[in-house]
């Protein structure tokens, strides 16, 4: 991506954040590489330090997206191997960040009445928490053989007057958790990867950054316990959608007007027609991967 039009696209995904890089980058500070996991396409990023992290314009960390498909039109089969696939990752990564963490938060965010912003809250309606039977039902509890699970959907600020980021830790100090996992919606550079990837990561999120409306940061720096976050794009904002279009067009120099097309065009966000089915199934793929992963066996 050429400098001027990386001012004109804005993404979370880092994964969009490495095309163009050659494999040289991998010395300064970027560990990249593609694979295919039981047919699903999967790119693992690993920024080492802070020149990669300038490079890529994302905090040190892991990052790992998962390519799963339209999985509103898939069938049965393929969305229980999706979620398989899903599990797997995420039960590596937390791993990876709280070994044999026992008892798990999760937080769905966003706004449920919010088509393109409705997959966290859509997605912690359908976990499994069992939190609340180690309380009262401790020996039923124990025979499960099952982690703590407790999932919260704290809304947006707009309906409760309350910082996400501050609900979350309030939940957080009560919970006492070893591993916080947040899910949320994304902004992505490109309409092709709306609500057909996951993007796994273990350094947190700021909710509402993808669309300039960046809210306190949620991460282990400022809770104090590990964070994974989920997310899925679900949301192009225009500017984004035109300057990728010039820059796939080869267009390196932009009219006066076109700047100021560019710069109206923050204010203005696409998504898919199939929002609405994408977002519910998108959900359902999450929460059935995060029941695989922490509601199973030890």
């Amino acid at each position: 991506m050429s400098e001027k039009a990386s001012l004109y696209c804005r993404t979370d995904m880092a994964a969009e954040c490495c095309a163009g890089l050659a494999e040289k980058e991998g010395a300064r500070g970027l560990r990249f590489r593609e694979e295919t996991v039981r047919g699903l396409p999967v790119f693992r990023l690993e920024i080492t330090d802070g020149e990669g992290a300038r490079i890529i314009g994302k905090p040190i960390g892991r990052y790992v997206t998962l390519t799963v498909g339209k999985l509103w039109l898939a069938d049965s089969a393929f969305l229980l191997t999706a979620a398989e696939v899903l599990a797997a990752e995420l039960t590596a990564l937390a791993e990876a960040m709280a070994p044999a963490a026992d008892s798990i938060l999760i937080a769905g965010l966003g706004n449920r009445s919010i088509t393109s912003d409705s997959i966290g809250p859509l997605a912690v309606r359908d976990v499994t928490v069992t939190r609340h039977l180690k309380e009262l039902e401790p020996s039923l509890f124990a025979g499960l053989s099952a982690r703590s699970v407790a999932a919260v959907a704290p809304g947006v600020i707009g309906q409760t007057g309350i910082e996400t980021a501050e609900i979350i830790r309030g939940a957080v100090e009560n919970v006492r958790p070893a591993l916080l996992i947040v899910i949320d919606a994304l902004a992505a550079r490109s309409v092709d990867r709306l609500a057909v990837t996951v993007q796994l990561s273990d350094t947190g999120i700021s909710p509402g950054s993808g669309i300039g409306n960046t809210r306190k940061a949620i991460d282990r720096q400022t809770l104090g316990v590990p964070v994974l976050s989920i997310g899925v794009p679900t949301v192009v904002d225009s500017s984004t959608l035109l300057g990728d279009m010039l820059e796939k067009a080869g267009v390196t120099e932009y009219p006066e007007g076109v700047r100021r097309a560019l710069d109206n065009g923050r204010s203005f966000f696409v998504t898919l027609k199939d929002a609405d089915a994408a977002a519910r199934e998108t959900a359902r793929l999450i929460a059935r991967a995060l029941n695989l992963a922490f509601s199973a066996q030890l």
